[in-house]
């Protein structure tokens, strides 16, 4: 596998695996890595990450995990086990499971990054007060991302605008990864609160997860390039 640390994440959101390949076939893996969810991983199955990773690229299974801690253990390391770079899991399961996600990837040779997401970016205040959370987005944010620390884990999935936030208070190595990312190139549409690659990476962002941007690109492999030059900026 090529030394590859490219801050993009490609999000292969797709319903099967001709269209992820059709995709991925048109991208480089020295450029960037890959994310599979739960829509494309139940479509397809294991196989199409090993189909990826022969192919030289980096595999963040974006499964999310959440359960009883014996149950995240053995799923985490039958992850590692396929050769993916990164996993997660929910934060919100608490230290024991993450402890025991932790554990299932140790058992595994392969030993990717473990990861684990605070609050979905889907949810707002509102949605933190329906299911009995009164505290604050950001405040619950860097709550879970402590404990998600404090379990060993190598990092957190949140927002860009949360990341400035995070970095006060946890070590640089502790990896923050972003979804939302709009490159400069692209059409903001009505949206007025977007973030770029550069912006991001200087907020404190580790590495960006970017989807239709380069998916639905006229030219994939273009549009990757230009956001990799973003990056630099």
């Amino acid at each position: 596998m090529q030394n590859n640390d490219s801050k993009v994440i490609v999000a292969l959101d797709y319903a099967d695996a001709a269209s992820a390949l059709k995709l991925v076939n048109q991208l480089d893996p020295a450029l960037c890595k890959l994310k599979v969810g739960k829509e494309l991983f139940t479509a397809a199955g294991p196989q199409l990450v090993e189909k990826l990773i022969a192919k030289d690229f980096k595999v963040f299974l974006d499964l999310k995990f959440h359960d009883i801690p014996n149950t995240v253990a053995k799923a985490c390391e039958a992850a590692s086990n396929l050769g993916v770079w990164m996993l997660n899991v929910h934060a919100s399961g608490g230290s024991a499971m993450m402890q025991a996600a932790l554990e299932g990837v140790n058992k595994s040779s392969r030993k990717p990054y473990l990861i684990a997401v605070t609050v979905l970016t889907s949810m707002n205040q509102a949605s933190l007060n329906e299911i009995g959370i009164e505290d604050r987005v950001e405040n619950q944010v860097l709550k879970l991302a402590r404990l998600t620390q404090q379990a060993g884990l190598h990092g957190v999935v949140c927002s860009a605008l949360e990341a400035q936030l995070l970095k006060q208070y946890l070590p640089d190595n502790f990896m923050l990864v972003t979804p939302g990312i709009r490159p400069l190139h692209v059409n903001q549409d009505d949206q007025s609160r977007v973030v770029t690659p550069s912006q991001a990476l200087h907020l404190g962002v580790s590495y960006l997860v970017i989807g239709r941007p380069i998916t639905q690109a006229a030219d994939p492999l273009k549009a990757l390039e230009a956001i990799n030059a973003e990056c630099l900026l």
